[in-house]
């Protein structure tokens, strides 16, 4: 699984962050969220859709 942050929508709420510390964090210089590995480790996958499903403005893109 990869994830990766569409920074065009991303609006910068830190919701994906909250939800998944391990691989979202926030970029305070450009005030949006970032992501901190393209690859998803093992057992964070739920939570890294947990945090797409509440990305309101469908930001986070993952592909399996």
């Amino acid at each position: 699984m990869q994830v990766e942050i569409d920074h065009d929508l991303c609006m910068g709420d830190r919701n994906c962050n909250k939800a998944c510390p391990d691989m979202f964090a926030y970029d305070v210089n450009r005030m949006v969220a970032r992501v901190i590995a393209d690859k998803v480790p093992a057992g964070l996958e739920d939570r890294v859709r947990q945090a797409a499903a509440g990305c309101i403005p469908d930001a986070i893109i993952i592909t399996e």
